[in-house]
């Protein structure tokens, strides 16, 4: 089986690529068509991504990256990327996918109707400045496929570029991946 890590909106970073050789994961989508990019900060990175970029076309980018599987797959989603991951399960046109993992994908929040095809897990930050977590998780969890987890940390504390990192967050849900992941 194969993992896909779908980067966030700073896209393929050295901390990305660590994590990509921690996880043993195959292949990186970034919505910059594995440019790096270099961001100077987050708020850099999210301004060049909603004005270039934007959620449709990177989820657009996903699906033509995803055509070619050809064995079951795991995709692992951060922010934008999760949220990228959260619009593509409602479609089956793609059943190799047997599960993913989105971390903090805030955009979800504009998309409940959904209900996902396959299994996906959802990790939401202890809180977000634009909206209720707790209100979100709600009308998520009664959802087929869907298991939801909310952790202690903030937004962005799996990616080492990110104001909100968190060490013993990255080192936990490292294990959790590399224990659920295959």
């Amino acid at each position: 089986m194969s993992i896909i890590l779908v980067s966030d909106v700073f896209g393929i970073t050295p901390a990305l690529l660590a994590l990509k050789d921690k996880l043993g994961a195959t292949t990186i989508i970034d919505p910059y068509g594995g440019k790096s990019m270099s961001f100077k900060s987050e708020a850099d990175a999210y301004s060049y991504f909603v004005t270039t970029i934007g959620l449709d076309n990177y989820l657009s980018t996903l699906l033509t990256n995803l055509v070619s599987l050809d064995g079951q797959t795991t995709l692992i989603g951060f922010s934008i990327g999760a949220s990228a991951i959260w619009r593509l399960s409602q479609s089956n046109k793609n059943n190799f996918i047997k599960q993913a993992f989105c971390f903090y994908g805030s955009q979800i929040r504009n998309f409940t109707q959904i209900e996902p095809y396959f299994k996906i897990n959802l990790v939401f930050p202890k809180s977000e400045s634009h909206f209720d977590v707790a209100e979100l998780m709600k009308k998520l969890e009664v959802k087929p496929n869907v298991n939801i987890a909310q952790v202690e940390y903030l937004h962005g504390f799996m990616n080492k570029h990110s104001i909100n990192f968190n060490n013993v967050g990255y080192q936990e849900h490292i294990a959790l991946l590399r224990s659920s992941g295959r």
